[in-house]
């Protein structure tokens, strides 16, 4: 298969360069000149696994405005959410009959794809995978290989063959791939999840298995997660794991998965970079408030993260 892979930061390398090595077709374009030009001058992107085999994996790269290619079976957008707009304005010109996927984190991204896409070929998913762009030009895989996993489904939750096709692909590139039927569920655990892990590591700047060490960590995680769940109820959101089976997806992750990971919001945080929280936690608090249900906790988080983050960006200004 061929992939498009818009946005060749940390997840959408880890993406591309494992479909390129299982036999696939990969193009990236990047928008962030000082990361593209890095590629282009040496060559590639250097890729590490596990703070080892540090090794250059030769791929093509353009900018938006230089791709013209529309041969691809997916574009696949791997994007913060507030950078997905002005990134399909600029991609516009070649998107024409090729299915869009999405990994991305949060929510709001996929009204945004149903403005280029028809919904019979929209298919987004979640990655339980963690990976890093350490700087221009180079990223960190975490994990073995094999390790994470990943859950899809189509947004007219009516699977097709080339669906099929690309769970194969998926799989021989080990995301280890499950085909969902249930598009909001599948979208919204992830959210659940990042809404506790991603949030409070971020709010505290410290990694996933320090959080899950704290005494009162299963206690934090139930109340935000128990929130959000009262959210989707009122929704009418089915999710896939019970309250239970996300505590244990919260915990899992956090000890055995990913240990010593610092999540990708502090990641852009600890950058100076714009964070997602508005559509993580945020997003429960807007949907909560369109069934006139108060998510207290979540927009307290929300609030809370925001003022970490302006309280580092002003004592990084001095």
């Amino acid at each position: 298969m061929k992939f498009t892979v818009v946005g060749a930061g940390a997840m959408g390398l880890r993406f591309g360069v494992l479909l390129q090595e299982a036999g696939n077709e990969v193009d990236f374009v990047e928008g962030w000149l000082p990361h593209y030009n890095k590629m282009k001058e040496q060559g590639g992107v250097y890729v590490t696994r596990e703070h080892k085999n540090r090794h250059l994996v030769p791929v093509n790269v353009y900018t938006p405005e230089e791709y013209n290619a529309t041969d691809a079976d997916f574009v696949f957008f791997e994007l913060k959410q507030m950078q997905l707009d002005d990134m399909l304005k600029r991609c516009e010109h070649f998107l024409k009959d090729q299915y869009a996927m999405t990994a991305m984190n949060g929510m709001g991204h996929v009204e945004k794809l149903l403005k280029y896409f028809p919904e019979e070929k929209v298919v987004a998913g979640t990655a339980l995978v963690a990976t890093i762009l350490t700087k221009p030009g180079e990223v960190e895989f975490v994990g073995e290989r094999g390790m994470g996993t990943t859950n899809w489904a189509n947004y007219t939750e009516k699977p097709d063959e080339k669906t099929q096709a690309l769970m194969a692909e998926l799989k021989k590139a080990n995301f280890n791939p499950s085909l969902k039927d249930d598009f909001m569920g599948t979208l919204m655990a992830k959210v659940v999840f990042n809404s506790v892990v991603n949030t409070l590591c971020t709010m505290f700047e410290i990694t996933m298995d320090e959080y899950a060490a704290f005494d009162k960590a299963d206690e934090l995680s139930r109340q935000l997660i128990d929130e959000a769940y009262d959210v989707c109820e009122r929704a009418g959101v089915q999710l896939v794991n019970t309250r239970a089976e996300e505590l244990e997806s919260v915990n899992y992750v956090s000890k055995v998965g990913c240990p010593h990971h610092y999540p990708s919001m502090y990641q852009d945080m600890s950058h100076n970079r714009p964070v997602e929280v508005d559509y993580i936690n945020g997003y429960f608090v807007k949907l909560g408030r369109q069934y006139n249900y108060e998510a207290k906790t979540h927009n307290f988080v929300t609030n809370l993260v925001h003022l970490a983050e302006t309280t580092r960006q002003n004592r990084s200004a001095k």
